[in-house]
């Protein structure tokens, strides 16, 4: 470590499912409101990314095209497969229909808040969509106590790439041995330890802060959390 630099950890938090409700709910609530089944709505998000060659929501959290044209692209799929199934409830502006009523994690966020509060870091690494960030981040309400923030959509990167892991923590200006990582997938958690990075991974809201608390009390003499 260069001298002058300080071995106190940087706290990254995922927004998908651990700022947010979790994504099973979501999807379950725009299966209520659309009509679309939430198994016929991940194969058709599947098929898309299929199409670029690409992991089911890598192409638009990739900026790669635009919101109205990957909702057409998820309807073109769902009525190959479903053709009688009603598709007029669902919106061509998807964020604004996904994300109406979503509240943040406020157990999540309250420890984020409290953590920034007592001089730890904290940063916000998400794989999120152009068009959805004036409903996510006013949601979760962290601009007043973020460092960082590294949106794939404005990277070209996404997790579990460990390009976006090397890019936010030179965003942040640490080592990357210095970065903690609170994320809901176990390819993200692994791929963010094979950068050098400690992982915790998220179930629940109480497990992740405790899990969290743990490796920051033990910090620098930490090992990498589950």
């Amino acid at each position: 470590m260069s001298a002058g630099k300080t071995a106190a950890p940087f706290v990254w938090f995922d927004f998908g499912g651990v700022l947010s409700p979790p994504l099973d709910e979501l999807f379950g609530r725009y299966e209520q409101v659309t009509g679309i089944p939430v198994a016929l709505f991940k194969h058709a998000i599947a098929e898309v990314g299929a199409q670029y060659g690409l992991p089911p929501l890598a192409p638009i959290e990739l900026a790669l095209l635009d919101e109205r044209e990957w909702i057409a692209r998820l309807h073109a799929v769902i009525r190959a497969e479903a053709p009688g199934l009603d598709l007029s409830r669902s919106e061509p502006d998807f964020g604004r229909q996904w994300f109406a009523g979503h509240r943040v994690n406020a157990v999540v966020r309250d420890f984020a808040i409290e953590l920034a509060e007592s001089g730890t870091r904290v940063g916000v690494l998400s794989n999120n969509v152009v068009e959805w960030e004036p409903y996510w981040r006013p949601m979760i309400d962290l601009d007043h106590v973020l460092d960082a923030l590294v949106d794939s959509c404005k990277v070209g990167y996404r997790k579990p790439d460990q390009e976006i892991f090397a890019l936010a923590a030179e965003q942040a200006g640490v080592e990357p041995g210095r970065c903690v990582l609170v994320d809901d997938l176990a390819e993200n958690c692994a791929a963010a330890r094979a950068a050098g990075w400690t992982a915790v991974r998220f179930h629940t809201a109480e497990q992740a802060v405790a899990e969290v608390r743990e490796v920051l009390a033990r910090w620098p003499h930490r090992v990498a959390a589950r």
